[in-house]
Formats: structure tokens, sequence, C-alpha cells
């Protein structure tokens, strides 16, 4: 690489991890955030689901990049100097390679900012894209969205770099993991972050035939039960508790009127889990559920009505040749 570095962000992480367990864990009912599943186990068993044959989102978003990459590129290079690449939870950054190999053989420098809550996804990617791609303009941060992108507006505005676009990355339907309301604040949020004329570009999976859904969302094989249970093991090692995984199982259901698929933990059986690091005991009923995620769908007509109202405006959109999945490409107002 030419240039590259991996900032690490001090924050209270452990802190704020420790109340929303404690509160999720106290609440009725019972509810765990999904952002808490992309520890760097989760992150290896999230990048196992993306590989399973019920698993469509991946391939589907590869396939809108590699049919449509030079578009993208000649929307992000038009009427600027440079830009960056800014990516929201990067992962393995596999499909955005695509995007990446690309553009650098293109004549508008770029640089490419994955932010990611997990050290060890972004030193594998780093790893592997240097490999890969050694002449790329490499900054990976490791933290929350938001504290990292006003940090990079910080950065800018200080630099004073004129014609500088920062194009956003919220891909794989990241998205659909908030309620209406909740994606609606996040946009908002982001849109506010960012400068005028900067760039969204946004995945998003659309409604289809409910089992087509549904079997991505339980695999045959238990991946995504073990991705969800493994929240629990998390618990277990850094507040100290004593969850047997044994006795806890997975259950996800969709609904086409809402278009949410809806992710559990089970209880299997009457049972009391002990948080020493809190000095909390936790008590479940047979059957009692632990709500861990929402992955919502949307027509392209519905992200458009949300976008708008959060401040941005459409500049165009594409589909894989199933028509299963969107990446939507909006623009700050």
């Amino acid at each position: 690489m030419t240039s590259s570095s991996l900032n690490s962000e001090t924050t209270n992480k452990h802190s704020t991890f420790e109340k929303d367990i404690l509160e999720g864990l106290e609440a009725i009912p019972k509810k765990l955030s999904s952002k808490y599943f992309y520890d760097d186990e989760g992150s290896k068993l999230f990048q196992m689901i993306m590989n399973l044959p019920e698993y469509y989102l991946t391939r589907s978003e590869y396939e809108i990049f590699e049919s449509y990459k030079e578009n993208l590129y000649n929307q992000f290079s038009k009427d600027t100097k440079t830009f960056n690449l800014v990516e929201l939870g990067a992962g393995d950054g596999l499909k955005t390679q695509v995007l990446l190999s690309h553009f650098v053989e293109k004549t508008i420098p770029f640089t490419y900012l994955p932010i990611d809550i997990s050290s060890e996804a972004l030193h594998q990617l780093k790893t592997r894209l240097n490999k890969t791609i050694p002449s790329l303009n490499f900054e990976g941060t490791e933290g929350e969205y938001f504290e990292a992108l006003a940090q990079l507006k910080t950065k800018n505005n200080s630099n004073k770099e004129e014609n500088t676009r920062n194009i956003v990355l919220f891909l794989g339907s990241n998205i659909g993991n908030f309620g209406n309301e909740q994606s609606l604040d996040f946009l908002k949020q982001l849109a506010q972050t960012l400068n005028q004329d900067d760039y969204l570009l946004i995945g998003f999976d659309l409604k289809k035939h409910p089992q087509i859904i549904k079997m991505a969302y339980d695999d045959a094989t238990g991946v995504t039960k073990a991705f969800n249970l493994n929240l629990l093991q998390r618990i277990n090692r850094e507040l100290n508790g004593n969850f047997n995984i044994e006795k806890f199982d997975f259950y996800s259901t969709y609904t086409p009127e809402t278009g949410e698929v809806r992710s559990y933990i089970v209880s299997a059986t009457k049972q009391e889990v002990t948080l020493k690091k809190l000095d909390k005991t936790i008590n479940f009923e047979w059957g009692e559920t632990i709500h861990t995620e929402i992955s919502r769908k949307y027509s392209a007509s519905q992200m458009k009505e949300i976008a708008t109202e959060a401040g941005f405006e459409f500049i165009e959109s594409y589909t894989d040749c199933k028509g299963y999945f969107m990446n939507m490409l909006l623009k700050v107002k």
C-alpha cells in the first residue's frame, strides 16, 4: 500500500456493553442488541453465514457491483478531484473489493476508509488488501460509526481540503437491522454528519417470496443459530456469566406484511443465569425468548421515502438479475 494506517479510538465501550446487556436481560420481554454479535468470533461466524447457499444477500450485492462498477465510479468521481470511500461495518470487504480493484485503475485518486467495531476484522481486511491491491490508499478505524465519521469530518475541515467528496457505503442490508423510526433516525444522523453533495450507497434486501427470506435466516446447518448463541458466550467471557449454551435454542420468523424477520434466543428450560461481574441473577422461564435482531425488507419506494425524509435525494438504483437485492445511490441535500 502507498499509505496505510489503522487507528484505534479509545472509548468506554465496555461499560456501555455492561449497561446495555443488563437493561436488555432485565427488560420485559428480554432483548439484546444485534450490534454486540460482532466480536471476533461473531465476525467469523457471520463470514460463514455469507457463504451459505440459503443466504443470497451477499451474492446478489456482489453481482450488482460486478455489473455496475463503472457506473458507480463515474458517479463517485463526477465533479471532484478526489474522494473518500468510507465503509461502515466493512467485515471481510469481499464485495467492496470489486469496486476497489476497479477504482485503483482509474485516474481519480481516492482513499478507502473502512470503519468496524472488530479490530480483528480490520486487521484481516488490511492484510488481504495489502496483498491483492498493494497500491490502495487504506486508512482503517476501529470504533462506532458516527464517532469515526465525526473524526473524519474534523480532519477534513482542519486540512481545509477542497473538492473532496465523502462516499459512505452502508452495505449488506445493515439498514434492515433497524425498526422504521430507528432507520429514519440513523439516516438523519448520517446526513447531518456528512457534507452537502456527499453520497451514500445503501444496500437493502427487497421484499420477495417469504420462503426465500425465511430460509436465509434459519439455515439447515445451524450457523445462524451459532451466530446468535455466540452472544451468550461473549456475555460469559466479558461479564463472568454462566450461560449454558446447551440450554438455549434459536428461533426466527418472517412476517410479509411488515417485511420483518425477527430472531430470538429461546430458553429451553426454566433456569437462572448469574452475571458475577454485575452481581446480578437473571431468571428464565421455559420457552422465554430474548429478541436479538430485526432484519427488515423494503420496497424501492419505501426506501426512497425514508431517504428523502432523512435529508437525501435519490440519484439512481441497481438490482441483481433476480431482483432480490438493491443498492441505492443517494446524495446529501
